[in-house]
């Protein structure tokens, strides 16, 4: 019967990570000055396992993962903790409310270049959280890859697939 249960466990870790989701922040605007990524954000609900991209020009913004106090004061860390590349990527790897800001000039404090968002833990059971679809990353706009992205994606629902046939006949 152990083994049964962690069958099952290891099926549902499994689908949860194959089922996260990329999140362009601000869709097709991207990470960018007077845009409301509040509204942008609540409507949207975040698991362990997701991935937020930042998009923006190089040289033009950064993003720092900051704490509340700094998110509230638009202070930033020390520069050597931004991130630069115009594609930033980060993995929610933790539940919780998350922070992030633009150190450039007065982005945050002027143009509102600050998210908050709140991840939720992964999901042990279907009651508990409904099932993500099992599709290509969500983007506003392709990025470098995206064919890759979809290849990926059809590989994984082919693999979430299996796997539950497999725990169909061996359960």
């Amino acid at each position: 019967m152990a083994s049964k249960s962690v069958i099952i466990f290891v099926a549902i870790a499994f689908l949860s990570i194959v089922s996260a989701k990329d999140f362009i922040v601000g869709d097709d605007k991207g990470w960018t000055i007077n845009f409301d990524y509040q509204t942008w954000a609540q409507d949207k609900e975040f698991y362990v396992g997701d991935k937020l991209v930042f998009r923006y020009p190089v040289g033009a913004h950064n993003v720092f993962k900051v704490n509340g106090t700094a998110f509230q004061n638009c202070s930033k860390p020390p520069l050597s903790e931004a991130l630069i590349t115009g594609n930033d990527t980060i993995v929610l790897a933790t539940p919780g409310r998350k922070w992030y800001i633009c150190g450039v000039a007065q982005h945050c404090a002027v143009g509102g270049q600050k998210l908050v968002i709140v991840v939720n833990p992964v999901a042990m059971s279907p009651s508990v959280a409904p099932w993500r679809s099992f599709g290509a990353p969500t983007q506003a706009f392709p990025a470098t890859g995206s064919a890759n992205s979809i290849v990926l994606a059809s590989f994984q629902s082919i693999i979430a697939a299996a796997l539950a046939v497999f725990i169909v006949i061996v359960v």
